[in-house]
């Protein structure tokens, strides 16, 4: 304390705080790891090793002649070019630590997830190896199966982050959107909770990616569930496959022993089939009011829709021989940029 008060009687208090206001040396950024049990002496330490702090140890003199006594967020800050002390500080208070980013796509199931976090350096793994009941548990959700429970969307975080954490996050949103969306669900629906909510909005999120579609497809099947007809979903299928799913559905396949397959079963199946997006949650609970009760794509993008079998089994019958009219184009195709380069080949033989 003597020093101290000597220092501010010669005039060095003035000296500390223009220190600690002026620009920093560092030329460029400089990033700095704050970990559990860092001091701020430490970190001053750290900065001034690389170049972005020209005297640590003025700097803490000035925060205690202040009284100021920061706090450090954990976690990873890119201290700016030239950025001062007092920047510096305030960016610690401040928790400014530097975000990574993992993007959830709408559709995807929990597997999806899963392998997406275990992928991602930035994350903490916590979790890798345990079953999906074993996450459940931690999550706090025992007995609860994952599918659809967690949110789609870009989740911003610190590096260090666990994956738990995030699951947490993804989860808690989640519930959030289906509570909200539920409670303003239109009337008469046939479906009876905000479970059977989710587990319809997951069947349409995987059926069209089409915005303009979503509510009429909800339309159908909830037209299917009030007559008790089985839903006759292709994903509900591939779904019931899993790894054993190639690309294309046979005949075999539509006949496999599932309670998620909807040609063999009605009503919903047990759980959602994928992480469904908010615009298939709210088709889910406001489906377009129309007497139609099958679709089938185009093979052209989107699908058409029909009210009578009759209709729609021509419909279908086009949608074959559109696929078939596709599938002609591309060999044509192939046989038209493969015959150039036969021939250039061919030239350079005598």
């Amino acid at each position: 304390m003597l020093a101290l008060a000597v220092l501010a009687a010669g005039g060095g208090y003035g000296l500390l705080a223009l220190n600690y206001r002026i620009a920093g040396p560092a030329q460029r950024t400089v990033r700095l790891s704050v970990t559990t049990g860092e001091t701020l002496a430490g970190a001053f330490d750290v900065l001034a090793a690389r170049g972005a702090l020209r005297h640590p140890r003025a700097v803490e003199l000035y925060l205690r002649l202040t009284g100021v006594q920061p706090r450090m967020e954990i976690g990873v800050y890119d201290i700016p070019a030239h950025a001062s002390p007092a920047q510096i500080v305030r960016m610690f208070e401040a928790g400014e630590v530097v975000l990574d980013h993992i993007t959830v796509i709408d559709g995807v199931t929990f597997a999806d997830f899963r392998a997406e976090l275990d992928a991602d350096p930035d994350v903490t793994a916590t979790l890798r190896g345990k079953s999906d009941a074993q996450i459940m548990a931690a999550l706090g959700h025992p007995g609860e199966n994952p599918e659809g429970r967690f949110f789609p969307d870009t989740y911003s975080f610190a590096p260090g982050t666990t994956d738990l954490t995030l699951l947490r996050v993804a989860y808690r949103k989640m519930s959030a959107e289906l509570r909200r969306i539920w409670a303003q669900r239109s009337s008469g629906l046939p479906v009876h909770s905000a479970y059977q909510a989710l587990i319809l909005a997951s069947i349409i999120e995987k059926e069209t990616g089409l915005a303009g579609e979503r509510s009429r497809i909800a339309g159908v099947f909830v037209n299917r569930l009030r007559r008790g007809m089985p839903l006759q979903s292709d994903p509900t299928v591939i779904y019931a496959l899993g790894k054993r799913y190639h690309g294309t559905l046979s005949a075999g396949d539509m006949r496999v022993k599932s309670p998620y397959n909807t040609y063999l079963h009605t009503g919903l199946p047990p759980t959602p089939i994928c992480l469904p997006s908010k615009a298939a949650l709210h088709a889910a609970v406001h489906p377009a009011k129309t007497r139609d009760l099958y679709f089938v794509a185009t093979g052209k993008g989107g699908h058409v829709f029909s009210r009578t079998l009759a209709r729609h089994d021509a419909q279908v019958l086009s949608y074959i021989r559109q696929l078939r009219q596709n599938r002609l184009q591309a060999r044509r195709k192939a046989r038209l940029e493969d015959g150039p380069k036969a021939r250039h080949a061919d030239s350079g033989h005598t």
